[in-house]
């Protein structure tokens, strides 16, 4: 890959990262070695792993889509942004309405040297990039490119996708996501998609058994331990769904097999 100034010292290339392993599988190009070496053999446990993260990615874009035409957002807090991948958050959302807000949030350093790629905002907008720990959800609500950035006296999308399949029991990710949407006000939104084993239990098995033998154990969770993120909340419809059925364009949803996606996906209001 280019030399691109990047802090060598604090990018660990000798161990796959969740996001580089993303970034790979999507055909991307921000991955090292141990990334590809991952990926790979995820990929021969469980061949529809293409299939499933592709369909994860068309789920934001479609989101974050209605979230700007029908649900009249402006404002974004994206969880776990990962290696940037146009169309970004941010680029979707302001070509709905140009003047909005997105701020991004990452503990991965190649994320932000990578970062300039999330901050090309239209003239009317505003895009920021916050490095920090989702786990740590206080230091991101009270950070100044937070601060500056949203207006807390409006509605805010909260968007955390493919991430919380990474926080484990004791790390209580319900909660977390709710102190993440405590202090948005009502008329505020938040977006997920949760990762689950419920539809190719014995394929989706063996891909998070090659993840925890990289260090990166996984939470996969049953659609009434999704719904818990969603409590006191008003789901949109379809409500909590794999991510290729909620809301489909036509675009090739229609194609992929249920058994292929181990994600659920779901939006809902805060009243």
């Amino acid at each position: 890959m280019p030399d691109n100034g990047w802090p060598a010292d604090r990018i660990d290339t000798e161990h796959a990262h969740s996001a580089r392993i993303y970034d790979y599988i999507l055909g991307g190009k921000d991955y090292y070695p141990a990334d590809k070496e991952a990926g790979d053999a995820m990929a021969h446990e469980w061949p529809a792993l293409p299939v499933h993260m592709r369909a994860n990615r068309d789920w934001m874009n479609r989101a974050v889509r209605w979230l700007a035409e029908k649900g009249g957002m402006r404002q974004f807090l994206d969880i776990g942004t990962g290696i940037p991948t146009s169309p970004n958050l941010h680029e979707i959302a302001q070509s709905v309405a140009p003047e909005s807000r997105v701020v991004y949030v990452d503990n991965d350093p190649i994320v932000l040297t990578l970062s300039q790629g999330l901050l090309s905002s239209t003239p009317e907008g505003r895009t920021a990039y916050i490095e920090a720990d989702f786990q740590d959800p206080e230091t991101v609500l009270g950070s100044p490119e937070f601060l500056e950035t949203l207006d807390l006296s409006q509605p805010v999308a909260l968007t955390v996708i493919a991430i919380v399949h990474f926080v484990l029991d004791e790390d209580d990710a319900v909660g977390i996501v709710r102190r993440l949407l405590e202090p948005l006000p009502s008329g505020s939104y938040l977006a997920m998609t949760i990762a689950t084993a419920e539809f190719a239990p014995e394929e989706v098995g063996r891909v998070a058994r090659e993840y925890a033998a990289r260090d990166m154990p996984m939470r996969l969770r049953t659609i009434d331990e999704a719904q818990e993120f969603f409590e006191g909340l008003e789901l949109v419809e379809p409500g909590i769904v794999q991510v290729h059925k909620w809301q489909p364009d036509g675009s090739g949803e229609q194609d992929i097999r249920d058994e292929d996606i181990a994600m659920y996906g779901a939006i809902a209001r805060k009243p």
